[in-house]
């Protein structure tokens, strides 16, 4: 069955206006019911994040929904490996690798981390289901049995946060709608600690630092997230943890979450992380630059959304960036060999 997908721009008159009201005077054919369900479930995303029917709409939120026909069923599951390094019958916590999207999108279908869970989440049920159209009954004409395996639609992933295509990391995903239900609560009210390793171009001179600056879009040029005098606040805390001959080692930690936060802060102050084609300087070589975007979410802290248990789950440096640094320890060439960083572009 096919997804539905629909974008929209509040408008200054829809300012004040709850989510689920928006959505039902664009959605004529879906009932209230049935749209509080799809932004229960994660649909619905404003301004990238999820949300929830009572949130009241700003003027220029972009939301987005998955009007999915009838009772979910999971995107295309694909048998993706992942890192898992924490589940239960709750949540699953995993280590998203760099290059490898969270949803799909118009362009990309397939490989992201979304297909990937919608396979881990569903997997018994699938594999049995392979198993038996290959049976000789169901070759001869049977009719594919795909679902007399368990009951109910496919588990949808509960996605809550997500991490850019080439940060790589942590990232904690619900199983079930009430832990998904209070996950994306505890987001809302900051009470998730996030913690990220990025090494940043040159020597960044305070041992801390707090970078405030308002991110947003802007549609007709590129990149499309920026500091925007009128954007959303962003915060960024900054902690130095070495500093080499032409590059530092930071600790950052979003105190919000806006698209591309980290990047644009970093490079705001003129130490953009290292390797970022989007943000950072326009190399002439790449022979001292590390293979991809060091930037790695480390750390992930937050309350069991059963339990109520303290949760504290690290994640070391993938391997191409633990050996980049090793180089960086031992021999400092010059990372800036190429030019100066154009200012960042302002609206």
């Amino acid at each position: 069955m096919a997804d539905r997908l629909h974008n929209f721009i509040a408008s200054d008159a829809d300012a004040g206006v709850r989510l689920d009201e928006f959505l039902a005077a664009r959605l004529g054919e879906l009932s209230r019911m049935r749209i509080a369900r799809l932004v229960a479930e994660g649909a619905c995303l404003v301004n990238g994040d999820v949300s929830v029917s009572g949130r009241r709409v700003s003027a220029g939120d972009r939301v987005a929904i998955d009007a999915y026909d009838a009772a979910p069923t999971a995107m295309n599951p694909e048998a993706i490996p992942l890192d898992v390094l924490f589940e239960d019958e709750h949540i699953l916590v995993i280590c998203k690798p760099s290059g490898m999207l969270v949803h799909p999108t118009r362009s990309v279908k397939s490989g992201t981390l979304a297909n990937a869970l919608a396979y881990h989440l569903n997997r018994d049920r699938i594999e049995q289901a392979k198993i038996a159209c290959a049976a000789p009954e169901v070759n001869d004409g049977g009719r594919p049995p795909f679902e007399e395996f368990g009951s109910g639609p496919m588990r949808r992933p509960g996605i809550i946060h997500r991490l850019d295509r080439a940060t790589s990391g942590l990232l904690v995903t619900a199983k079930e709608p009430r832990s998904h239900s209070v996950l994306a609560r505890h987001f809302r009210k900051k009470l998730i600690e996030k913690r990220y390793l990025a090494l940043l171009d040159g020597v960044v001179e305070n041992d801390t630092r707090l970078i405030e600056a308002p991110i947003g879009r802007v549609e007709d040029s590129k990149p499309y997230w920026r500091v925007l005098e009128n954007g959303k606040a962003a915060e960024t805390r900054l902690k130095v943890l070495e500093r080499f001959a032409a590059a530092t080692l930071v600790e950052l930690e979003p105190v919000t979450g806006r698209t591309n936060q980290l990047r644009i802060h970093c490079a705001l102050i003129g130490h953009s992380v290292l390797a970022d084609e989007v943000y950072g300087p326009l190399l002439e070589s790449t022979d001292n630059a590390p293979p991809r975007l060091f930037l790695h979410a480390c750390r992930l802290a937050f309350h069991h959304p059963a339990s109520g248990e303290w949760m504290e789950i690290t994640a070391p440096l993938p391997s191409e960036l633990q050996t980049f640094l090793n180089q960086v320890r031992g021999v400092t060439p010059d990372l800036r060999a190429g030019r100066e960083p154009d200012e960042l572009p302002r609206s």
